[in-house]
């Protein structure tokens, strides 16, 4: 994993960490990379020194507390989180969300056998309701050159995702 240190074209510095160098050219090439508080996807790398560990010295001696709370010195404030979705991608997210959620209140779940029981009702060997459930790439693409219809929808694995 490497961390830079980011900054639009507004200006906003920010960090965000990425697998590697390769990850961030592709992110920010498509627009995934954004500020987290103005939304540009004009992000740029700014120069900063890597944290490198020295192995030619002992480590220093960690500093002796104080005795006073006067006498001690401020605490480090701590970075504000930087957001991973900008409010249109949680917005964006919501709404696939209650999607999700419209059609699991509203349909059948028919699991693996999507594409049997969409043919099924096709035919009219079965009666026409509205389900959902699971189905390869090739089941899908038989059903389309059948003249069945389908739809492929986003569906997360839970909130975190």
């Amino acid at each position: 994993m490497i961390r830079y240190a980011l900054a639009c074209d507004a200006g906003h510095a920010f960090e965000s960490w990425f697998r590697d160098s390769a990850s961030f050219d592709a992110q920010a090439a498509q627009g995934f990379v954004t500020c987290p508080q103005c939304g540009s996807a004009k992000v740029a790398k700014q120069i900063m020194a890597p944290s490198v560990a020295r192995t030619d010295r002992p480590p220093a001696p960690e500093p002796e507390h104080a005795s006073t709370p006067e006498a001690a010195a401020p605490a480090a404030e701590a970075p504000a989180p930087v957001a991973l979705l900008s409010d249109r991608d949680r917005a964006f997210r919501a709404l696939l969300v209650a999607m999700r959620e419209h059609v699991k209140a509203n349909s059948e779940h028919v699991g693996r056998r999507f594409a049997e029981e969409a043919r099924r009702m096709h035919e009219g060997v079965s009666e026409f309701r509205s389900i959902y459930g699971e189905a390869t790439p090739e089941e899908a693409q038989a059903l389309a050159e059948e003249g069945i219809e389908a739809h492929a929808m986003p569906w997360f694995a839970d909130e975190r995702n």
